[in-house]
């Protein structure tokens, strides 16, 4: 019995795409394009209306111009699976498949648009520096965005080398596992190795995405993860630590031991995207310990019952903890609403009320002084 089109197109994706990822729920979400005589890849870069496709027969350039909806959340995107012309000049991406995660942060711009940085992702590597000084409630940031996209959150401390003394190494260490309840630490040196196998073993098995701040030494770890030097490498300044931008795009690549690696460039900014789930998930902790106040709306702050408080009081939880969780949530609940209009009705009945409480504060007191 001779086979189908169809059936050949999916035999020789399973082949020849399988390093990137491609599994029988892929093939069977892509049936109705193979259908249609089209092509499955997996974007390995885009750049300006143009993407690098990989696919069963190779790498190939296509134009995205079918795929360029007003939502910027919903462009062509490092780590999609598409659907793209058989050939032609140029070829085109006809459709990208249901993203299982997406890794979103909103944009700096004042329109406040999400950006999606990777798709399709199973690890949110967050690549930290422990040559420079660490900043935990940036590490908090990338881990609530991590969470949020459906990826397990993975804190790779790179540079381990530079911090010879294993006391102030096993401190540093601590801290961070203490910001990252439920999440696996690793401290990794690319310069000789050390911890190097624990990743690979980590993130051979699906797609990873790699993250962090310029100087954080992501470029130097995928080259490492590689097995050769693919990505450049930069100086960084002994004076804070940091470098200049190495990787300009996000770039998708298989790697030798089994598994996907996203390079990314150096996150200056990493805003909220409508992240309260992930906010949660990293300070899942205090989330549990407001379960247990008293008053179901507790602020934490002096009410009687309060047991976050009481955590604080006793050593349990630091109070840079509560203030890193209250500014992210009210971050998170600020981007919200310049896109909700119900929730900015409810924050402005909310500073009514707050208003009209504290002007009844006030009257009550300048009552007590006439009396």
């Amino acid at each position: 019995m001779s086979s189908t089109p169809h059936s050949r197109t999916a035999s020789s994706a399973s082949s020849g795409l399988a390093p990137y990822g491609w599994d029988e729920a892929w093939a069977d979400a892509f049936a109705p394009y193979a259908a249609e005589g089209l092509l499955p890849g997996r974007v390995v870069r885009v750049d300006r209306g143009q993407c690098d496709v990989v696919t069963a027969g190779g790498t190939v350039r296509a134009d995205t111009a079918f795929v360029t909806p007003h939502d910027p959340l919903r462009v062509v995107c490092t780590g999609d699976w598409v659907a793209v012309d058989p050939g032609g000049n140029p070829r085109y991406v006809r459709t990208y498949l249901p993203r299982r995660t997406a890794f979103v942060r909103s944009t700096s711009s004042k329109r406040s648009e999400g950006q999606i940085l990777a798709a399709n992702v199973d690890h949110a590597v967050v690549a930290v520096s422990l040559a420079a000084e660490l900043e935990l409630n940036r590490v908090e940031r990338f881990l609530a965005l991590a969470w949020e996209s459906g990826a397990q959150p993975v804190i790779v401390l790179t540079k381990a080398d530079l911090v010879p003394d294993a006391v102030t190494r096993s401190h540093l260490v601590h801290d961070v596992e203490t910001s990252a309840p439920a999440v696996p630490v690793l401290t990794v040196s690319a310069l000789d190795g050390d911890g190097l196998d624990v990743l690979a073993a980590l993130v051979s098995d699906g797609t990873a995405v790699l993250l962090g701040q310029s100087g954080a030494g992501k470029s130097t770890l995928a080259n490492a993860l590689l097995g050769e030097d693919v990505m450049d490498v930069q100086a960084i300044r002994d004076v804070d630590g940091k470098g200049r931008h190495t990787t300009t795009t996000r770039n998708l690549l298989a790697l030798p031991g089994g598994g996907v690696l996203i390079d990314t460039p150096g996150l200056r900014g990493v805003g909220l995207w409508d992240a309260g789930s992930g906010v949660g998930q990293v300070f899942a902790e205090i989330e549990e310990l407001a379960r247990r106040c008293r008053f179901h709306d507790c602020a934490h702050d002096a009410e009687p019952g309060c047991a976050v408080q009481a955590a604080i009081d006793a050593g349990d939880l630091p109070h840079r903890r509560l203030e890193s969780y209250r500014k992210l949530l009210r971050e998170n609940q600020h981007i919200k609403a310049k896109t909700d209009a119900r929730l900015r009705a409810e924050i402005r009945k909310d500073w009514k009320r707050k208003g009209a409480m504290g002007r009844a504060a006030m009257q009550a007191k300048r009552g007590q002084w006439r009396a």
